[in-house]
């Protein structure tokens, strides 16, 4: 019997190929009749590798060129590390599927196996990240931190010294690629709160495309769903862009939902954190009220200009 070929788009990244490998053997395993062809893709944000991302090349940077090959049929369906993918999904495409949550957090990965608190006076650490860099200013202002770009493999072969003490990434993706023995520290979210999404990989697809939707519908997991939904319903509110340094993590406590935000200046002096709780299925309402609690802890001065409407209390 000739089996049914799914087309699969993603980065070329040896990570992007890695997570999207393991959507691939998941489907095959489900379905037997079906065979996945891997299409890689190569992004934007691919090509530009000597000049860190602004806030708005950010939105959307590593997945606008693989949507398009979603809505042109190149492909059937696409995967993405889910904290790639905007806010504002394009008309067309739905996110179909999130799967089970892998380590959301940020890791350390040091030049001498140093924690951050021992690494030495103007430490120089590397990251992409304006989110990474603010919070590590925040903790540690004495800190160089330098704008570092490319694939794992790239930014791994700049940590010696004389150029980097350090470097952050994300846990997920490094034990994709089996490093988890090169990491000096997990931060928790005292240190640095993850990007919205991070951990999760996302699946893609036409809306009106019936029959892929039914088929790969089995990856979703739900507590995973339901904790980016807050996530995200929280970027949403701040406008959706990513113009600040912002992250968020939520967790799932039988039907409770906890939502640990962060919003800071891009240079760490000013950083406004903190929590609230809600039930499943009020995802947008527990957003909203953390919002209001960082406003109410002062931060309209970092983001006023991205959320509409609201005041201090």
């Amino acid at each position: 019997m000739r089996k049914k070929i799914l087309r699969l788009g993603t980065r070329k990244s040896q990570l992007a190929l890695l997570q999207s490998r393991e959507v691939v053997e998941e489907i095959e395993r489900v379905h037997p009749s079906v065979k996945v062809e891997f299409v890689s893709i190569v992004t934007k944000g691919d090509k530009i590798l000597d000049s860190p991302l602004s806030p708005s090349q950010g939105k959307g940077f590593f997945v606008k060129e693989i949507d398009l090959a979603l809505l042109s049929k190149e492909i059937d369906v696409a995967v993405h590390s889910l904290k790639d993918i905007p806010i504002e999904i394009p008309d067309g495409i739905v996110l179909s599927a999130v799967t089970r949550r892998s380590t959301p957090f940020d890791v350390l990965i040091s030049s001498n196996g140093m924690i951050l608190d021992d690494l030495p006076p103007s430490a120089r650490i590397g990251t992409s990240s304006l989110r990474r860099r603010a919070q590590l200013l925040n903790y540690r202002p004495d800190l160089d931190v330098v704008d570092l770009r490319g694939n794992l493999d790239t930014r791994l072969s700049k940590l010696k010294p004389g150029e980097l003490d350090g470097i952050v990434l994300s846990a997920a993706g490094v034990e994709r690629m089996g490093w988890q023995e090169k990491v000096a520290e997990v931060f928790t979210t005292e240190v640095i709160v993850p990007a919205v999404g991070q951990g999760c990989l996302g699946v893609e697809c036409r809306a009106d495309d019936k029959e892929m939707l039914c088929l790969i519908k089995f990856l979703e997991d739900e507590t995973s769903r339901v904790e980016i939904s807050a996530e995200r319903a929280f970027l949403m509110e701040l406008g959706g862009g990513c113009q600040i340094p912002a992250g968020a993590l939520a967790r799932i406590d039988g039907k409770e939902v906890s939502l640990e935000g962060m919003v800071a200046t891009k240079d760490g002096r000013e950083l406004f954190k903190d929590k609230t709780y809600g039930r499943w299925g009020e995802e947008t309402e527990i957003a909203k009220r953390l919002i209001d609690k960082l406003l109410s802890d002062g931060a309209e001065g970092v983001f006023n200009d991205m959320v509409k409407g609201r005041k201090r209390k």
